[in-house]
């Protein structure tokens, strides 16, 4: 069998994200600002803007599931970003920005405005914009999922372990 891996459609985007988020994380490097990603940001301010949250409220709040952002919040709070305190009942944590975090929250604001527009200005240098071909592949997305269209080419795949009907 050849290698799949080999061809894809993705993998050009993936790395430009990547190298996108490397320069972004350059940024903090640069200030010497430990332990923080890039994809830690988001909910590091939304904590500010809001306040304590539990877990499930910030995955709502950022879009995410409750299980990526439990695996976020004990990655932050590793890097001494978050901490978890205990909520209104036993079984509930709210997580909180530690004294790292509210010393960096302005300079993250500021960067996120700053990338914001760093894309604004690169989109005006590109015939499509990113935002629209997001907006595009959206639209196209709600005719026919993702998960539609793979099954679909799956189908009479002699090797799927799943069960026949």
């Amino acid at each position: 069998m050849d290698d799949p891996t080999e061809q894809s459609q993705w993998r050009g985007l993936q790395q430009l994200q990547a190298r996108m988020d490397a320069e972004i994380a350059r940024i903090y490097t640069e200030r010497q600002i430990k332990g923080l990603k890039p994809t830690y940001v988001m909910e590091l301010l939304r904590l500010q803007a809001k306040g304590p949250m539990t877990i499930t409220e910030l995955a709502e709040s950022v879009g995410r599931t409750h299980s990526a952002l439990s695996q976020k919040v004990s990655a932050m709070r590793t890097a001494g970003l978050v901490r978890t305190v205990p909520g209104t009942d036993a079984r509930s944590k709210k997580v909180t920005l530690t004294a790292k975090s509210k010393a960096i929250v302005e300079l993250l604001a500021a960067e996120w405005r700053a990338t914001e527009a760093a894309i604004t200005e690169l989109e005006a240098e590109i015939p499509y914009p990113m935002t629209q071909v997001v907006r595009d592949v959206e639209e196209a997305l709600a005719r026919k999922s993702f998960h539609d269209r793979i099954a679909e080419k799956l189908q009479g795949f002699e090797g799927d372990p799943s069960p026949k009907r």
